[in-house]
């Protein structure tokens, strides 16, 4: 049995129940107890048992065949697309409870949970209709041929998901790979795995054919592993750390299976001289430390020209420390706790660990010890200086509110050390020179760049990594196409036969 904290509510205790979803069927786990923690308080408020390898046979067998008797991946795309509609209606009228739940489990603010819910039930929507409206292609012909080119399901998809935004994450694999037709097999994290559960409710309730989509949790060496290795899975999808999804990778390659990473970013936000100084002191305050820093694209090397670094790092500094660290329920929190004690502890070791290497902390740099804030995973918002854009606190990524402050003199010092990094994710420009910003833009390794803004993002326009921050691509509307086989086919129009050979 699930064993449900006494601060959580009745509402939220009717969707933490002790089953996972495997071919349609919700069963127990066969595997360890996964406990569920409130980064808030430290509580354990329920209790999971997870996946194991043979749930991992089940669900992929029950998806390819379901996908094939329910006429899922042979239906009209117009009917497909209806489903995703119900789905992502059923996400928007379920937003407070998946938010609710979605914040207990991670620790998030309930503004962001809500967020994105909202976020997730506008991608089902948008990929039913990118799915509804796209069309095969007539090549043109070489011969006396029809030429057409088309699209068709791959099969089963793996889909292996991140803690730090779960809904969001799980739409944007789920909805374009069930669009194309495809059966998904979802292994949430096991320190979030309650929303992706709770999704796969919906989906049932919408009407999405059951086997179609199964929602294993457990741990990644064992239950994310045999995913990836199942003979019976066609693609395998994957966000999270750039070392775990290295080795994802050399395992698809032995499959030679197609895989698309989203992996890690230590993305670099440029504050040039002729900025708007409020405008780019509230989008870098945003870029690093929403969601405690605990993003992929989180702006956490901030580039500052030299002329303004004292002045700008000193309002910067004055602000980050007027946001209110509190739990995620309390409307007035701006920066929530970590997803986990462990996690807060790896973040403060290399903020020690950087100061002993010389850097001078302007704010933040300690684990709070006494009050409300004692017993859970917190961890302020810190601001780092006297850095050199090769120190591992510049390099590595800290998944936490951390920020490095570094000087550049001209365009070639800032796009030098900007580039100087293992990952190219996203960057932040902020300048009122519009040629100035697209030049900068242009010239920075990154999948994103936005200019006088950050964090802002759009289902309709596509993701993508360079470098160690990843392969392939997510979002847009060609990313049905990412879940997809494509298939020439060859229509003769002539009366002969081939010309070959002795029957000429």
């Amino acid at each position: 049995m699930t064993l449900a904290a006494p601060h959580v509510s009745a509402s939220l205790t009717a969707d933490l129940t002790d089953e996972i979803y495997v071919g349609g069927s919700w069963v127990r786990g066969a595997g360890d107890p996964i406990e569920s923690i409130d980064p808030s308080s430290g509580e354990v408020f329920a209790t999971l048992h997870a996946a194991t390898t043979e749930d991992v046979d089940i669900a992929v067998r029950s998806g390819s065949a379901a996908a094939r008797v329910s006429g899922w991946s042979t239906m009209l795309l117009h009917e497909r697309a209806a489903v995703l509609h119900r789905i992502g209606n059923a996400v928007e009228d379920n937003a407070g409870r998946i938010a609710a739940l979605q914040t207990l489990d991670t620790g998030k603010t309930l503004t962001e949970t809500r967020a994105l819910a909202m976020s997730a039930a506008n991608t089902f929507r948008y990929m039913a209709a990118a799915v509804e409206t796209m069309d095969g292609a007539l090549t043109t012909p070489r011969g006396p041929w029809m030429t057409m080119s088309t699209h068709e399901p791959m099969g089963v998809i793996g889909a292996i998901t991140p803690w730090n935004s779960p809904i969001a994450s799980d739409a944007q694999k789920i909805a374009p790979a069930l669009a194309a037709g495809n059966a998904v097999v979802a292994k949430p994290p096991v320190w979030a795995p309650w929303v992706t559960l709770l999704l796969a409710r919906l989906c049932d309730e919408a009407g999405l054919p059951p086997g179609l989509l199964s929602v294993i949790p457990g741990p990644g060496r064992t239950v994310g592993e045999t995913l990836v290795r199942h003979p019976g899975v066609a693609k395998v999808t994957f966000t999270g750390g750039t070392s775990t999804g290295r080795h994802l990778a050399h395992l698809a390659a032995d499959k030679l299976m197609p895989i698309t990473l989203e992996l890690g970013g230590k993305s670099p936000t440029i504050v040039y001289d002729d900025a708007d100084i409020e405008r780019a002191l509230q989008g870098v305050l945003y870029g690093i430390f929403s969601s405690s820093g605990q993003s992929c694209i989180a702006g956490s090397r901030i580039f500052v020209h030299r002329n303004i670094f004292e002045s700008f790092t000193t309002q910067l500094v004055e602000r980050a420390q007027r946001l209110r660290l509190g739990p995620g329920t309390d409307p007035s929190t701006d920066v929530a706790p970590m997803i986990a004690l462990r996690h807060r502890d790896s973040v403060a070791d290399m903020v020690d660990a950087a100061v002993e290497n010389g850097a001078t902390v302007l704010c933040g740099g300690a684990i709070p010890t006494e009050g409300a804030l004692a017993g859970g995973a917190y961890y302020p918002p810190t601001v780092l200086t006297d850095v050199r854009n090769s120190d591992a606190i510049c390099q590595e990524e800290i998944f936490g509110p951390v920020a490095v402050v570094l000087p550049f003199d001209d365009d070639l010092d800032l796009v030098e050390q900007a580039n100087d990094s293992v990952y190219g994710l996203a960057c932040g420009i902020w300048t009122e020179d519009h040629r100035r910003a697209l030049r900068t833009a242009k010239s920075i390794d990154a999948g994103t760049v936005w200019i006088n803004t950050y964090k802002q993002f759009s289902i309709s326009t596509p993701f993508t990594g360079l470098r160690d921050s990843g392969l392939g691509t997510e979002k847009g509307r060609d990313a049905v196409r990412q879940y997809s086989n494509q298939k020439s086919i060859y229509l003769d129009l002539s009366d002969t036969p081939l010309a070959w050979g002795r029957n000429r």
